[in-house]
């Protein structure tokens, strides 16, 4: 019987970053993942291979319709479906293969199968791959999540399918339904849209992007119509089925619809049946998920989790911040995670990012706060990138200035909350962000300037 200082089963991104981790501090280390490739679900088949995607149908929609407006003359512009998908399979393999190498330089033993705890003691947990068995001091489980399905609703290959059959589809609907407008929903709806074909969405809250700020997912949507979505709000889903060679997706209130795919992005779950979690007494919740504290311990000792499996945002970087705090607590006794400043980002196009507290949790929470907006189509860069959709929107406190919260519809703004984060992390007022030089011409010009529109004082507009 094998043991190991600490034990992680998964190698996600929050798993295989708590390994490594671990490894660095001198531990010694074992990770387990039942598939052959590494990475999780983010890596094999979310959010990597959904940027490729979106990466490469925004270059495709931009030679095709917008690159007249630089000057630039296309006779032609034709779509390469395959080269396209091999693109995306080409950077997912690589990365994989990155993932197993940075395992074997920091000498954390693989073992693949899946990871079942068999029984915990004085001596640690026993963890079951296959026939083997290991012993550990600590075992991490950071198995992630998989998607959700809808009832009524029953998968039938790439016609009624998951994000993991959308990344894949060998030709481009004619018509795309997607049931749910969520990140995932309108990432791959889009993907589609650019590339020809007739997306639907169908959302069963009064808005998309639910939990996003309210002002932002409303100036998102009319940005989405623009580009050809159609958006059916407060839809309550049926049933979806494969009729001949199409589909049928039936909701309340409206005759049946048919199409030729259908994408199912209702959320995920936790990845937490079949890991004997019952047999070692790991208390879980009606959804599913593992009880953990604030510092990733469950009710068992010696056992944590982190990631997609406990409560929060099923984020890759959140898991990643987990797994280091965990490792960090279990090693040096201190570990820390600040959920106020981890970001969320929508890869559409225009981007949508935010970080922090919303408009509407702080007036639910009776927070005074003053709010600071400045928008794209003001900014020289923006202009010149023929990109000036959308606006920078920061929520200061009432009081104090401290940053709260900061959301931002526009181009890049991905890259551009990374600074807002970091300043909600340092408790920055929106003063400070406001004296701080900004580069010209750049979009965070358009950070500046929203945080000078907390005081009222925006220079450019």
């Amino acid at each position: 019987m094998q043991r190991h200082d600490l034990i992680v089963i998964g190698a996600g991104p929050g798993g295989y970053v708590a390994a490594i981790r671990a490894a660095q501090l001198g531990l010694d280390v074992a990770c387990i993942e039942k598939e052959k490739r590494l990475g999780g679900t983010c890596l094999r088949v979310g959010c990597i291979p959904s940027k490729a995607l979106l990466e490469s149908s925004e270059r495709y929609a931009s030679a095709k319709h917008h690159l007249s407006d630089h000057g630039v003359v296309v006779s032609e512009v034709g779509l390469d479906l395959a080269a396209m998908l091999e693109r995306k399979d080409t950077i997912v393999r690589g990365l994989t293969q990155g993932v197993a190498g940075l395992l074997k330089k920091n000498k954390v033993t693989r073992y693949e199968g899946l990871g079942t705890l068999v029984s915990t003691g004085a001596d640690g947990t026993v963890v079951k791959v296959g026939d083997e068995e290991l012993v550990g001091t600590h075992v991490i489980v950071a198995t992630g999540s998989s998607v959700s399905s809808l009832p009524g609703v029953e998968f039938e290959g790439d016609w009624i399918g998951t994000s993991t059959e959308a990344l894949s589809y060998a030709e481009v609907p004619g018509h795309l339904v997607v049931i749910g407008a969520g990140v995932i929903g309108l990432e791959l709806g889009s993907v589609w849209a650019r590339l020809g074909s007739k997306v639907t969405v169908l959302e069963y809250m009064d808005r998309i992007l639910p939990g996003m700020d309210q002002e932002l997912s409303k100036q998102a949507q009319k940005v989405f119509t623009k580009q050809g979505l159609a958006f059916e709000l407060g839809v309550r889903v049926t049933g979806a089925r494969r009729d001949g060679d199409g589909c049928v997706v039936e909701a309340e209130g409206r005759d049946p619809l048919r199409c030729d795919k259908v994408l199912v992005a209702v959320g995920r779950r936790p990845n937490t049946t079949g890991l004997g979690l019952d047999a070692v007494g790991v208390s879980t919740t009606r959804r599913g998920q593992i009880e953990v504290d604030d510092h990733f311990r469950t009710n068992v000792s010696g056992i944590y989790a982190i990631g997609d499996v406990i409560r929060g945002a099923m984020l890759a970087h959140k898991a990643e911040e987990e797994g280091i705090a965990c490792v960090e607590q279990i090693v040096t006794g201190y570990g820390h995670v600040n959920y106020d400043a981890i970001p969320g980002i929508v890869y559409t196009h225009p981007e949508i990012a935010e970080v922090g507290k919303t408009e509407e949790q702080l007036k639910e929470a009776g927070v005074p706060y003053k709010v600071g907006k400045f928008p794209f189509l003001a900014n020289g860069r923006a202009r010149a990138l023929g990109d000036t959709e959308g606006f920078v929107k920061l929520l200061a406190h009432a009081e104090t200035d401290r940053l709260l919260g900061a959301h931002v519809l526009g181009p890049r703004a991905g890259d551009l909350i990374a600074e807002l984060a970091v300043a909600i992390e340092f408790s920055a007022s929106a003063e400070d962000v406001a004296r701080s030089s900004h580069a010209h011409p750049t979009l965070a010009e358009v950070v500046k300037e929203a945080a000078l529109a907390v005081d009222a004082r925006a220079l450019h507009i």
